[in-house]
Parts: structure tokens; C-alpha cells; sequence
């Protein structure tokens, strides 16, 4: 009886382990973002979609990130952006990233194989022709599985108003130091309804884009999903917002609230 006992108790906690672990996202999950300049001018679309990959021997998450600018913007301001993100499906480390864009006139076209055994960024340059490999910090994330590791793996129970939570990211050729600044919970208002959020504070790099590092608002849901809902960003000239348009493939219930 005692055996019994012990081994109901076994199953029970192992099952409570893996629902703890229970991924925020997975194969399929696709969000389309509307954008506007200075909160009332369209500015253009931008999409994020999860798909189920083999990159050599190792079974990844392919995340492709698409921006393009739409309406009036886009005759003095053309964006077309393409971020891509291989990473481990467990970890949430990445092999491979690749950022294509062209932001009025402003190009790159980079890819970067991370070799996370050892600490090394390899790095294809090919608008400019080059190659080089730079040293980076252990469990580095690349911009775009940055995210995806903080929907996996932040713990929200633990976070009081006004912690930080610091990632090391290697953007383009060099290793940042990337911070997130909890700033509480909101019900904010959506295309689908109201929403219980979280609300962030990523830190950015001050300049050419944004204003200063405190630039940028970020709002997700309060779910297992932990949707981004709404971007906001003071730029150097104006500001930008990213409202969630539409969305599929969740692995989670979608939580709206209902207004009596």
C-alpha cells in the first residue's frame, strides 16, 4: 500500500514537472502585426510564424520574421525586412540566424551560424563579401529566440514590478547585453476584445532608430501563450505601434475578457 502510495505520488509529481515545462508555443503558430506611424498614419504589416525544422542532424523551431512598410509610408520610407531564427526545440538555443533588410536604403544581409559548443559566432556577410568569426558568450540568443526563450522560460510568479531580467544576444557582430524591465499587469484593449496583459520593458540600443533605451513597450498576454498584443516605440522622429491583427495556431487557450 505504501509502494502504491509512493508511486501515485511519483506520477502525480512528475506530471505537474512537465505541465511546469509545457512549451508557450509550437509548430504552426503564426501572428500578424498591423502597424501605424505616430498612432494614427498606416505604416505597414509584419509576421511571425513557427514551423517544425531539421537543420543538419538537429530537429529546431524555424522562425521567420517578415516587415514591410505599406500605404503613403512607403514612398519617402521603404522597409522590407526578413529575420530568421533555427533554434533548439528544448533549449531554445539557436544554430542559425539570418537578417536580410533594407530599411530606406539601409541594407544588410547577414548569416550567422552559432556554434554554442564553444562559444563562436560564424559570421557570412554577404552584401559585403566577407566572412568572420567572433567569440560570444556562453548560451547566447540571436534577436529573434530571444523571445521565444523568455516566453518559455520567465517565470511571471516570481516577477514583482520593477525587476529585470538580463539575456546575452549577439546582434549583427557584436554580444549585447539584452535587459527587460516587468512593469506590471493591464487589461488593454484589442481587435479581439480585452485582454489581461503583462506588461514589458525591453531595453534597446539608443540612435539611429530609437529615441533612447527606455524606447520601446511591450504587452503580452497573460496565458500559457503569452501572445504579444502591442508594441510601442518612440522613435527618433515620431513613434511607432504594433497591434496583433491576427493570429493562428495557438497552443493555448486564448483568454479575452468578458465584460458584463
Amino acid at each position: 500500500m505504501k509502494k502504491s502510495l509512493l508511486i501515485i505520488i511519483a506520477i502525480i509529481s512528475l506530471q505537474t514537472s512537465y505541465a511546469q515545462k509545457e512549451s508557450a508555443f509550437g509548430d504552426g503558430e503564426w501572428f500578424k502585426f498591423k502597424m501605424s506611424y505616430s498612432n494614427w498614419l498606416k505604416a505597414g504589416n509584419a509576421t511571425l510564424t513557427v514551423k517544425d525544422a531539421k537543420l543538419e542532424d538537429k530537429e529546431v523551431y524555424h522562425v521567420v520574421g517578415k516587415g514591410w512598410t505599406t500605404g503613403m509610408i512607403k514612398w519617402f520610407f521603404k522597409v522590407k525586412d526578413r529575420y530568421e531564427s533555427y533554434f533548439d526545440k528544448k533549449t531554445i538555443m539557436p544554430y542559425k540566424f539570418v537578417r536580410n533588410i533594407d530599411e530606406g536604403g539601409h541594407t544588410k544581409d547577414l548569416e550567422i551560424d552559432f556554434d554554442q559548443a564553444n562559444n563562436k559566432a560564424h559570421i557570412n556577410d554577404k552584401k559585403n563579401n566577407t566572412k568572420k568569426i567572433i567569440d560570444t558568450k556562453p548560451n547566447i540568443q540571436d534577436m529573434v529566440s530571444t523571445f521565444y526563450y523568455l516566453r518559455n522560460n520567465l517565470d511571471i510568479s516570481k516577477l514583482k514590478v520593477g525587476d529585470e531580467v538580463k539575456i546575452d544576444m549577439f546582434f549583427d557582430e557584436e554580444n549585447y547585453g539584452f535587459k527587460l524591465k516587468y512593469l506590471g499587469e493591464e487589461t488593454i484593449k484589442t481587435d479581439f476584445g480585452e485582454i489581461e496583459s503583462l506588461k514589458f520593458r525591453p531595453y534597446v540600443m539608443a540612435g539611429r532608430v530609437f529615441k533612447e533605451e527606455e524606447s520601446l513597450t511591450l504587452w503580452v498576454s497573460k496565458d500559457k501563450n503569452k501572445v504579444p498584443l502591442r508594441i510601442k516605440a518612440d522613435l527618433a522622429v515620431g513613434s511607432l505601434r504594433a497591434d496583433l491583427e491576427a493570429f493562428k495556431g495557438l497552443k493555448h487557450p486564448f483568454r479575452i475578457v468578458v465584460n458584463n
